[in-house]
């Protein structure tokens, strides 16, 4: 039997990074997708240093982002997912993991992380997982808190009010204010995807109950808010073990 690997999944966001601190992987992987905003790129080259280990890079070469997976697809997403994750992050991961492996995912303690990490073990019943920040009740405010405290400055699109670091935009997403935001932020990108899912005739926001077009998301819409970092007890408790 090959030597067990930890593996800590780094996705660019700061929950993934207090968890990989916490975790001391074998080798930290980071599949990419080619969506992501630019300065996560700078982000990812502040936690090597934090980490002091480098970050693997994975990526499916059959595809150059998320844009030219739905094209190729003609599919955003349904109730299965989005082929973008399945195409950019979990066929990445499944080549590059061995049997054996153990993998550490940076979901939180957070209610909608925690529901998160069971649907993943139970739609993945053999993957060996930790999570390091359920376990120690650690929520994304937190690991925003401690990543300003470790000096490292969090990836734009938190400043910007995204709950996360993840691609530009995502199509998982169905709050009217998370695509107000885009609308407001990125308007090339939400240009480009109220052309590409009024082609593919795919309502991605939800109001109500009811499924729209993100060009029928009111003008007047507020979009989301920037996650204020907040550390508690529990938070100092699992800093300690940084050092």
């Amino acid at each position: 039997m090959r030597y067990k690997r930890r593996i800590s999944w780094f996705s660019c966001g700061a929950a993934s990074a207090v968890a990989t601190k916490l975790s001391e992987p074998d080798v930290i992987g980071y599949c990419h997708t080619g969506a992501e905003h630019e300065d996560n790129a700078r982000f990812m080259r502040d936690c090597e240093e934090w980490f002091e280990q480098k970050i693997t890079i994975l990526k499916n070469p059959k595809y150059e982002n998320t844009w030219e997976v739905w094209e190729k697809r003609k599919f955003l997403a349904g109730v299965a997912g989005a082929p973008c994750t399945g195409e950019l992050k979990i066929k990445p991961r499944l080549e590059f993991e061995r049997e054996n492996d153990i993998h550490v995912f940076g979901y939180t303690a957070d209610s909608s992380d925690v529901k998160r990490a069971e649907s993943l073990t139970e739609h993945w019943p053999d993957l060996k997982c930790e999570f390091p920040l359920i376990e120690r009740g650690i929520t994304k405010a937190a690991c925003l808190a401690m990543i300003q405290t470790a000096g490292i400055k969090p990836p734009l699109t938190y400043a910007l009010g995204f709950p996360n670091a993840n691609c530009l935009p995502c199509v998982k997403a169905t709050s009217p204010s998370y695509w107000a935001l885009v609308r407001k932020e990125f308007p090339e990108k939400f240009e480009r995807m109220v052309e590409l899912s009024r082609r593919l005739n795919v309502r991605l926001a939800r109001i109500d109950g009811e499924r729209i077009f993100i060009d029928e998301i009111p003008l007047n819409q507020k979009t989301t808010e920037p996650l204020a970092p907040e550390c508690d007890f529990l938070c100092a408790i699992a800093e300690q073990d940084f050092n």
